[in-house]
């Protein structure tokens, strides 16, 4: 054992030996991993690797210090005088290679999260564009610059104020795929996201022919809004309705629009869905929306003369961001498309301000994966049910459902005088909007959160006991929504005036 422990030290006292020699000379020897000298002549030299420093067994700190490695009363190395200290057992082990560390690349913004290319069955977006959000602090320069390296052409932009950036919208002007792009730009430190520019469908079902046809509101009665009116009517909330074009002119709206905005180049023209869905949250005519002193705000981001009322993601987005930046509490979304990581993000940062967000479930059957933004976490979902409590057929199915409420044959405003008999769960969440804007006048300090709370909690069981997947909670309850809040310090409006039908 001595002699082989002897013959191991002095092969350690030659390589340190040769070392100290080599580096003299100015000569550069390597070791292999296993710690052998590598001074093959004449012959190619082997791959090799610095030697590796020997492993002391014994439980201490071991640093390299003049010439050798030193441990708690240990010294491997070759100390002045030539003398080999041996204190204790030396074992060599194959030496790992550090890979080599990457310098840091300055970025402005970086491409947080999954990738957001479309999964390989998902078609629902324009089939050569892409969207792509940079930080406000992005130089003009730097977007030409990114534009002609990836071969784009500019569409338009917007900045964000609720964000701090800008969200572009380009053509892919060759055949590339829209997936292959996307990737591609992710991998550019400019870019904060891209993504396609996703397609949303409006939440109606207009299957039969209703010219002149008038239904009694049945919606009134389901959800108690007569007796929830008695206590509050929506006055002064704000709720974003982002849709299609509204008749603010029709007279059951008249005084109801706050402001507008219209995400859109095609000439403005007020459509039937639009209509619908401001009348069915705020109308206070011949028809009496959920909250009829709620106030709205009228985002335009669907065409129905354009690609069949498809919304895009750039619009939505744009509308979103208007809405907050206005003031909105509630925002309405009755439509419904692929989920969106760009309109997610904005979903979320408007729920982190306390601003309530309501979508339609979905018109896509019992078979239709979830759709959103209401399947989003931070979203209200609503489906729709018939006047006999049961589901609408065309209802979306799923865990994400929330509540319900009527959305089968519902009398609805149309642009002008008209009105008419629409169904979907397009109307469903304009109720729950409405019903919303009457909790939050009650109580203005509700946060999101709370008020899902409260509306599930109040709701009437429906179907399954419990919540299921098909009503949710249930049917919305308005009056038991307002009467579960403590109540506000202010008086509620006088029932007299409530019972007259005057505002």
């Amino acid at each position: 054992m001595r002699t082989q422990r002897n013959a191991l030290l002095l092969v350690a006292a030659v390589a340190a030996l040769a070392v100290a020699s080599a580096g003299t000379a100015g000569a550069q020897n390597r070791f292999s991993g296993s710690g052998f000298l590598n001074s093959h002549i004449g012959k190619p030299p082997m791959p090799t690797h610095p030697m590796p420093p020997p492993r002391i067994h014994d439980g201490g700190h071991h640093h390299w210090h003049h010439g050798g490695w030193h441990g708690p009363g240990i010294v491997v190395g070759i100390p002045p005088g030539g003398q080999i200290i041996d204190d204790g057992p030396v074992e060599y082990v194959p030496h790992r290679p550090k890979r080599p560390r990457q310098p840091r690349r300055r970025t402005t913004t970086t491409q947080q999260g999954p990738s957001g290319a479309p999964p390989a069955n998902e078609h629902r977006y324009v089939p050569d564009e892409v969207v792509i959000e940079v930080a406000n602090s992005v130089s003009a320069a730097q977007i030409d610059a990114l534009q002609n390296r990836f071969r784009l052409a500019r569409i338009e932009s917007y900045r964000f104020q609720s964000f701090g950036t800008t969200l572009f919208r380009w053509r892919i002007p060759d055949r590339r795929s829209v997936a292959a792009v996307v990737r591609a730009l992710e991998s550019d430190a400019v870019v904060a996201s891209a993504q396609p520019n996703y397609l949303f469908t409006l939440q109606q079902s207009n299957a039969k022919p209703v010219a002149e046809r008038e239904s009694p509101q049945y919606a009134l009665a389901k959800l108690h809004l007569p007796q929830a009116h008695a206590i509050a009517k929506g006055d002064g909330i704000l709720v974003a309705v982002i849709d299609s074009a509204i008749d603010g002119r029709s007279p059951d709206l008249a005084g109801s629009i706050a402001g507008t905005f219209d995400t859109l180049t095609t000439p403005m023209k007020p459509d039937k869905h639009g209509t619908a869905i401001a009348g069915l949250i705020a109308a206070h005519g011949k028809l009496m929306g959920a909250a009829p002193d709620a106030k709205l705000l009228a985002v335009r981001a669907f065409d129905p003369e354009g690609k069949g009322a498809q919304g895009t993601t750039f619009n939505i987005m744009k509308g979103l961001d208007w809405a907050v930046a206005n003031g909105a509490r509630v925002i309405n979304m009755s439509f419904a498309g692929p989920s969106d990581p760009a309109i997610h993000r904005s979903i979320v940062a408007a729920h982190k301000k306390g601003i309530v967000l309501v979508a339609a479930a979905g018109n896509a059957g019992a078979k239709s994966p979830p759709l959103y933004p209401a399947a989003d976490p931070e979203v209200i979902a609503v489906t729709a049910t018939t006047v006999a409590d049961t589901l609408f057929a065309q209802s979306n199915r799923g865990r994400y459902i929330d509540v319900a409420a009527p959305g089968d044959q519902i009398l609805v405003p149309l642009p002008g005088r008209g009105y008419d008999v629409s169904s979907g769960t397009s109307y469903s969440a304009a109720e729950v909007s409405g019903i919303i804007a009457l909790m939050l006048q009650r109580e203005p300090t509700l946060s999101p959160d709370k008020v899902r709370q409260i509306l599930l909690a109040t709701a009437n069981d429906l179907g399954p006991r419990g919540r299921d997947s098909l009503f949710g909670a249930g049917m919305a309850d308005a009056y038991r929504a307002l009467a579960a809040e403590r109540p506000p310090v202010a008086q509620a409006r006088p029932v007299e005036r409530v019972s007259t039908g005057q505002r």
